[in-house]
């Protein structure tokens, strides 16, 4: 048999190969031309890539390999992966191809739909301006509403499209999508909300504390009382972001500055080498490029690439960091692995890792060591750093909770009341008082729910995962993060081991338990 397993695996990693590079690298022209002949050719190859997981006869292979008992942990791992690819898509090609359709659809809508403010067709980064600048309580309001106008539009697509999902996932033995988006993650979905509703519990107090001072700012701001305040006299349609803390403008520290040389100190600091990433990247705004930023290993065998929108803010310093740590997660996986094992165990890993480095330019020591401020500019910025950190490690983490909750009441039971529920769960999580009309499907205008479902809570699981390693390290490595032992540290104990081992067990290898939500409310809820 294991003869039979190694030749099997051999096969699937060098069609994977193959197949994934060109994914990719098209991906990669799309988003630094905007020319349609590589969005065309990033999307052909993309369907080549999963048409290559949809074969019957290599799924019934590995079902039948997996039953093995004499696995290596490493084919136990790429058999483990195969069928997480695989089985969900094992469906008639017809119908992949209308649940397809029903995503282009909604995405062609999200792209192409302009809301109407003041009489006039604008932009959705015009109603974000108008939200974050306006002291119009009236036209604040109609920004707000003219931001939820795509979710009328295309509430009954999405329900459509939610039907779809489960009834194609119920094709395949799963009880509904929620639930295999799940299982295929290696997530446990009553682990993952038992932890979700613990850190509800917890963060109550802290975050109503954290949530009145941002009331009280605004009451002062807008001359009204604290309970009249409404979703749109926060900065953020949604409630995701905090507001900044009143009196205070961290970007006059980076005008001036060479960041790509403060991020290139820092992990050199720590013994992590990036000077090759950074000149593969593509990091400055121009004409055509996709505006946002992300990390890509076009061939997993060192082809790392960044692409951000840097500019000399505390921003676009953090996107800097947070994509970099991705890349350094990449760069240091052990390239021996088989291709399939080349990879993250899971996305909340690498979110981790991401979301460490993210952090590092809100702490005293890099804001003395690579940004270089005196002793009493950091006895000024450190007050409001520390602030505005914890404002939005809580005010994120209430609102990922808050869209998880009702994301997988969307799947369990799409026929009930939904927009009641948003509203009764933004209002008990997130403690925004609703609308005066809440049958408004205002929930449908977050676009992650058609077109990036069940990957919410990875963003969670990250930021609680970066806060165990934290205080792993400085509890156990150093307390000085910008140490060469603390990188050896993450590239032996974190990196090297790519997808090889379960994310939970990585988790537990490099900081000696699985995953545990208490460093997180220790670090930023007490």
């Amino acid at each position: 048999m294991s003869i039979q397993v190694e030749k099997f695996l051999d096969q699937q990693n060098k069609q994977m190969k193959l197949l994934y590079k060109p994914v990719l690298y098209n991906h990669w022209m799309s988003a630094t031309t905007g020319k349609k002949e590589w969005i065309e050719k990033h999307e052909k190859a993309l369907i080549d890539y999963f048409v290559n997981f949809s074969d019957p006869e290599a799924f019934k292979t590995i079902l039948s390999l997996k039953k093995d008992e004499n696995l290596t942990q490493l084919q136990k791992r790429q058999l483990d992966d195969l069928y997480n690819k695989m089985v969900k898509n094992q469906l008639n090609k017809n119908e992949v191809s209308k649940t397809v359709e029903l995503e282009k659809k909604i995405s062609q809508k999200f792209t192409t739909y302009r809301p109407e403010f003041q009489g006039e067709a604008v932009t959705n980064n015009d109603l974000l301006d108008v939200l974050k600048n306006s002291d119009n309580h009236s036209e604040r309001k109609e920004a707000w509403l003219s931001s939820k106008q795509i979710g009328k539009k295309i509430e009954k697509d999405i329900l459509f499209l939610v039907r779809k999902r489960n009834a194609d996932a119920k094709a395949l033995g799963f009880d509904n999508y929620y639930q295999m988006c799940f299982e295929t993650q290696e997530l446990d979905i009553d682990v993952v909300f038992e932890t979700f509703q613990k850190l509800v519990e917890l963060s109550n107090e802290p975050f109503r504390k954290i949530k009145d001072e941002i009331d009280q700012e605004l009451s002062d701001k807008f001359n009204m009382d604290a309970d009249d305040l409404r979703p749109w006299h926060y900065v953020d349609p949604f409630f995701q972001e905090a507001p900044p803390v009143n009196g205070f403008d961290m970007d006059k520290f980076y005008k001036g500055k060479d960041l790509e040389q403060i991020v290139t100190d820092t992990f050199k600091s720590m013994g992590l080498d990036i000077v090759d990433i950074l000149k593969k990247s593509d990091l400055y705004p121009r004409k055509d490029k996709n505006p946002f930023g992300f990390c890509t290993h076009i061939d997993r065998e060192g082809d790392i690439r960044v692409l951000i929108n840097l500019d000399e803010s505390v921003f676009w310093s953090t996107a800097l960091f947070h994509e970099i740590g991705h890349a350094a997660y990449f760069k240091y996986i052990d390239r021996s692995l088989p291709f399939i094992l080349r990879f993250h165990s899971h996305t909340l890993t690498t979110e981790a890792i991401a979301l460490f480095f993210g952090r590092m330019n809100k702490t005293w020591d890099w804001q003395k060591q690579f940004l270089g401020l005196k002793e009493e500019e950091l006895n000024e910025v450190m007050p409001f750093a520390a602030k505005m950190l914890q404002r939005q490690m809580l005010v994120s983490a209430r609102w990922m909770i808050t869209f998880s909750f009702f994301e997988r009441e969307l799947y369990e039971n799409p026929e009930q009341d939904l927009n009641k529920l948003w509203w009764q769960l933004v209002e008990k999580i997130q403690l925004v008082k609703p609308p005066e009309a809440t049958h408004y499907p205002d929930w449908a205008s977050k676009m992650h729910f058609s077109l990036a479902p069940a990957s919410y809570q990875d963003y969670l699981l990250g930021e609680l995962t970066a806060s165990q390693l934290q205080n792993y390290i400085e509890t156990t490595i150093s307390t000085n993060l910008f140490k060469p032992e603390v990188g050896s540290y993450l590239v032996e104990q974190f990196f090297t081991h790519g997808a090889s081992l379960h994310w939970n067990e990585k988790i537990k290898k490099a900081t000696g338990e699985h995953l545990n939500p208490g460093y997180f409310i220790k670090q930023f809820f007490n």
